[in-house]
């Protein structure tokens, strides 16, 4: 049991939808402090227990216990806005526990901390990831004691998935993330909690990283292996005993008769539970002998006035996987769009092999009739499908993504959005591709599927050029990252690793100022240093206390009682304060720059 105090707590909770159960008797909490990553495979019920904590929707069995005084902040997987509403509307809309004359300052933090710069932006004209920045936002406004927030990765581009990681391990009392994105698990969380009928409770948990709950769990699972093995072998011996005709004379052997029954019982429960599937993706190239599949010279493409590309060069062979990051906005899916002929570059021009047969992933995943079956969505053309030569009946085809026959005549507007997306995958694997050109193919997905389509990806023998947020994936899958930036800038990279290690500045020395030299010493320069240089180390010092001095006024203007009931002053010197802190920084790093040349 924790020392620390206990947040939110469910006891022996169960949710089922109809006749299928979701999870029965659960029981767990969340301790100040906490920061935990709950996962589990697509339909395990995590967004419902998310709902069931954030207190959205009640159990059918068991209790949800909030601390008194405890508050509550829930991020949806989708979430959603009034029409017509503006950004910062929707921020003050969630403010209605605060103080009001404490309303303006929290706003303009929360904007701040978000990156909007314009408060009155119409929230309909903003990206996916900016509309999940902004739910984040809402939340993180009142200062909630819990934060629950379910895939908030989804939509966001790597930069912005940085940034919540920023965040989250700068922030709040506690917090659970439903998340399949592995390496914001490993960053942010210290406790795992997975949500699976595998377990015998039902759920696993463990604290530490998400790498030691790998391990963990590889270790109880093989533990769990061998204890079934161990009461198979005694469930085999009492069968045998009972088939030689046992007796039920004796009080003794009426209770070995009553345990065998119950150990075949939970043979059969283990066993059950035991049962996993992953999807069955399996991509399938042409096998074209073509040496170049595609071949971009000096492209550049330029949208509502704004350049995206400029004088992009880019070669893809069978083989070449190409990761492509940069902020939303940027124009990953533009040029998607002209890699794919759908639209044409402004300038340049695109070579691509004859008849070379593209396969497309949108990220809109449109194409969908919501009331149209799952079987006819699967195999429109009857109940079978062609698949590498040969005819598969709906049903198996359907098995082959994890969709139980029940299932077939289900709408497909009822389903989940990883179910959604293992159709698209489906439809996508039945044509053979020389080019495969995923936008974000991994939203919505659970970690045994996207392991599955990592190996797909990784054995494909055709080239891709993939758009995900999933980092581990970009760093698995991809022989190339291009990174966009923008502002019509590209730039390649031999993986994501090197990438992110590009963009982040080396860090500014201890926070010193630089050392006086001796009396003796004075006026002597150092002959690494050029004149200007010279002039440069020489007003360093005073500069840098010039600089701290503007962050202390800064600060200081941020506490003015006058500017907290003026949102747009207030948020004009939060980012005054950015500006500030961020010239401090460089006057560090310039100093340690100049201090190494006079070394």
């Amino acid at each position: 049991m924790s020392s620390r105090p206990l947040l939110l707590s469910c006891e022996a909770i169960g949710k089922a939808f109809g006749t299928r159960s979701l999870f029965d008797d659960l029981s767990f909490g969340l301790f100040e402090g906490d920061q935990v990553g709950l996962v589990g495979p697509n339909g395990s019920g995590k967004s419902t227990l998310l709902k069931i904590l954030a207190g959205v929707i009640p159990p059918d069995r068991g209790s949800r216990s909030l601390r008194g005084g405890v508050r509550i902040g829930y991020v949806a997987q989708d979430p959603t806005f009034p029409p017509g509403s503006r950004v910062d509307d929707v921020v003050l809309a969630g403010l209605t526990a605060v103080e009001e004359d404490d309303r303006p300052g929290h706003l303009a933090l929360a904007l701040g901390r978000a990156g909007f710069a314009d408060g009155r932006a119409e929230v309909e004209a903003l990206s996916g990831g900016w509309k999940k920045r902004l739910a984040i936002a809402r939340e993180l406004a009142a200062v909630p004691d819990i934060l629950l927030m379910d895939e908030p990765t989804n939509h966001l581009d790597v930069e912005g998935i940085l940034w919540l990681e920023d965040v989250l391990t700068e922030w709040a009392r506690a917090f659970l993330i439903v998340s399949h994105d592995r390496y914001f698990l490993e960053h942010v969380a210290t406790r795992m909690l997975e949500l699976n009928r595998a377990y015998p409770d039902g759920l696993f948990q463990t604290d530490g990283r998400y790498s030691e709950f790998l391990a963990r769990r590889d270790e109880f699972l093989r533990g769990q292996a061998a204890y079934q093995e161990a009461l198979a072998n005694t469930v085999r011996r009492e069968i045998e005993w009972l088939r030689r005709g046992a007796k039920a004379r004796s009080t003794k052997a009426k209770g070995r008769i009553k345990e065998a029954g119950r150990l075949i019982e939970e043979l059969d429960d283990s066993r059950a539970r035991a049962v996993g599937a992953t999807a069955g993706i399996d991509f399938t190239a042409s096998q074209r002998r073509t040496r170049r599949l595609l071949a971009a010279r000096g492209v550049s493409k330029s949208l509502g006035g704004r350049r995206l590309v400029s004088d992009l060069d880019l070669v893809i062979t069978p083989g070449t996987r190409v990761g492509l990051i940069g902020p939303n906005g940027s124009g990953k899916t533009t040029l998607l769009n002209v890699l794919a002929g759908v639209l044409a570059p402004d300038a340049g021009e695109i070579e691509r092999a004859d008849n070379l047969r593209i396969v497309r992933f949108a990220q809109e995943r449109g194409g969908f009739d919501p009331g149209e079956s799952l079987r006819r969505a699967l195999a429109p053309e009857g109940d079978a499908v062609t698949w590498q030569g040969r005819s598969v009946h709906v049903a198996s085809w359907a098995k082959r993504f994890l969709f139980r026959p029940e299932q077939l005549e289900v709408p497909v507007g009822r389903l989940s959005g990883g179910e959604q997306a293992r159709i698209l995958i489906a439809r996508l694997m039945r044509e053979p591709a020389d080019l495969l050109i995923l936008d974000e193919p991994t939203n919505d997905l659970d970690i045994p599927t996207l392991e599955v389509l990592e190996d797909s990806l990784a054995e494909f023998d055709g080239g891709l050029v993939l758009v995900t947020h999933d980092r581990f994936m970009l760093e698995r899958v991809s022989t190339v990252i291009l990174a966009l930036d923008g502002a019509g800038g590209t730039a390649t990279f031999a993986d994501y690793t090197q990438w992110e290690a590009a963009r982040i500045a080396p860090p500014p020395p201890a926070r010193m100022l630089p050392s006086r030299a001796p009396e003796r010493e004075r006026g002597v320069r150092p002959p690494r240093l050029g004149y200007l240089e010279q002039r440069e180390w020489d007003g360093m010092e005073r500069a840098i206390l010039d600089a701290e001095r503007t962050v202390e006024d800064c600060r200081r203007a941020l506490d003015d009682p006058a500017v907290a009931s003026d949102p747009v002053a207030l948020q004009a010197r939060v980012a005054g304060l950015e500006v500030a802190e961020a010239e401090v920084d460089r006057l560090y790093a310039r100093w340690a720059e100049l201090d190494a040349k006079r070394a």
